[in-house]
């Protein structure tokens, strides 16, 4: 068969404009693969802020009803309505809205102590593919315990120098604002006369100023030696007319006489070889010397301590455990900032308030009940500990005069004070406020090492925060994961 040249070029005509349609169609197919990928990368982004915000509006809600049954503010019959509200409430103005979520079941099982609450929302898919309904369902369920487990929590408050008020900042205000939310948050609508909640606070600076409790603590002289006195020593002998230990009231009388804390403050307690000590004994725990000799344990005020400029105690005094909001918020108020940074001697008083060896202590200085039995289904023993710089005050195991300038050593007992306190059973958080650059290694090593481990990623245990509103935020978060530690564990 024979083409003439027109035929040749007429058939050649035809095929490119076969292929010219074979390319339109397949740049059609991959803008259309390329738009569902988007699509499908757009709804699973859409799907997956849902779950997590539906996921926070059930936890909340379920938290906070196990807790108003926890402490009477509801009854069973009211926990739905409750539940619904703080559906709303978490739900708005984020990916969700409080219209479009739905309670598909909530039980409370009152011999179980449970609520457990099942939810869903549906969600409005931007590019449905291949007939998928335009909305996906995304559900969820949580659930908690209520109970009538008590907390007891102590915080550790960072009245140094540096938290002086300046031109540019007002840190001391800020904690004020801070600690004093905090204690309202706490213990606001509870029943005083049996109260579920109650706060200890330990205002700290070169040392503690304990209070009534300086008449248990052993105020050396110059002279004197690093242990308070020994049975058959002369003072006790003369007074007592006894060579074996008095009771302990009547030795803290003698001893309280012949060496006056005329400023009630404390320093670290120290052991017979004169290191600091990391227990949390009692004051009226008989201890021996090097030679056998008894004596009671009680709290040192190192002579070192003069008392002036910036080595004294903070006005602030220590307040045991108590729901007296009025109490914390009076010494709140009156806070003011001076001092070097003492805080594992501040560390050290905050386990003592968490401590039941200080109970009979602090009931014989008439400053209420004293802490509760260590029992983890009962109790929730809680520590806070905040500073706003780098340890560096010691005064036990440090010989000269050198006791501002012993951070390393301060840092160290700080937190073997801490691991006792975590092996007690006391949950400790930590809160590093606006930490200066010079010093954030450091102190920032220290309150890590000092918290707790955290056990989920919603639990934080150490908080770095820079600025008044983070530091109050820092309280509030802790103040919600000790809710969370008594309803769940």
């Amino acid at each position: 068969m024979r083409y003439s040249g027109v035929s040749i070029r007429r058939a050649a005509k035809r095929f490119m404009q076969d292929r010219g349609g074979n390319f339109a169609l397949m740049f059609g197919v991959v803008v259309a693969t390329l738009a569902a990928a988007v699509g499908f990368g757009v709804d699973t982004v859409q799907l997956y802020n849902a779950r997590t915000a539906l996921s926070g509006a059930v936890d909340a809600a379920v938290t906070s009803t196990a807790r108003d049954l926890t402490t009477g503010v509801i009854q069973p019959a009211d926990a739905e309505k409750v539940v619904k509200a703080f559906l709303s409430a978490n739900s708005s103005g984020g990916i969700l809205t409080p219209d479009r979520i739905t309670l598909d079941r909530l039980t409370v099982d009152q011999t179980a102590r449970t609520v457990e609450a099942a939810a869903h929302v549906d969600v409005d898919l931007f590019f449905p593919l291949f007939g998928m309904d335009k909305t996906k369902r995304v559900t969820n369920t949580s659930a908690a315990i209520y109970s009538d487990k008590q907390i007891e929590v102590a915080m550790m408050l960072d009245l140094t120098g540096s938290m002086q008020k300046t031109r540019k900042t007002d840190k001391i205000g800020d904690l004020k604002t801070a600690a004093e939310n905090a204690v309202r948050t706490m213990l606001d609508g509870q029943d005083p006369k049996n109260p579920r909640v109650r706060v200890a606070i330990v205002p700290y600076a070169s040392g503690v100023n304990v209070g009534a409790l300086g008449k248990m603590t052993y105020a050396e002289t110059s002279s004197s030696s690093d242990l308070p006195p020994v049975a058959g020593s002369s003072l006790l002998v003369a007074k007592t007319g006894k060579t074996t230990l008095p009771s302990f009231g009547q030795y803290t009388s003698v001893v309280s006489s012949a060496f006056p804390n005329s400023d009630a403050c404390a320093t670290e307690r120290k052991t017979r070889d004169g290191k600091a000590d990391f227990t949390a004994d009692g004051p009226d725990t008989v201890r021996t010397d090097k030679s056998g000799k008894q004596y009671y344990a009680l709290v040192n005020r190192d002579n070192r301590l003069s008392g002036q400029g910036m080595n004294k105690c903070p006005n602030a005094k220590v307040i045991p455990l108590t729901a007296d909001s009025a109490a914390l918020l009076d010494s709140i108020y009156d806070f003011s900032a001076n001092g070097y940074t003492g805080g594992a001697i501040g560390v050290q008083w905050t386990y003592y308030m968490l401590s039941p060896r200080w109970r009979s202590a602090i009931r014989s200085a008439d400053l209420g009940d004293g802490p509760s039995d260590t029992n983890s289904k009962k109790i929730s023993k809680v520590a806070i500990l905040m500073t706003d710089g780098e340890f560096n005050t010691v005064y036990a195991g440090v010989s000269g005069t050198n006791n501002n300038g012993q951070g390393g050593l301060a840092r160290g007992n700080a937190e073997r004070i801490c691991d006792n306190m975590k092996s007690d059973g006391i949950e400790v958080f930590t809160i590093g406020f606006a930490l200066p650059s010079d010093e954030a290694s450091a102190a920032r090593d220290v309150l890590k090492n000092c918290s707790s481990t955290d056990k989920s990623s919603s639990m934080k245990h150490f908080f770095d925060v820079s600025t008044g509103e983070e530091l109050n935020q820092a309280f509030q978060s802790i103040i919600a994961n000790t809710e969370r530690l008594a309803l769940t564990q």
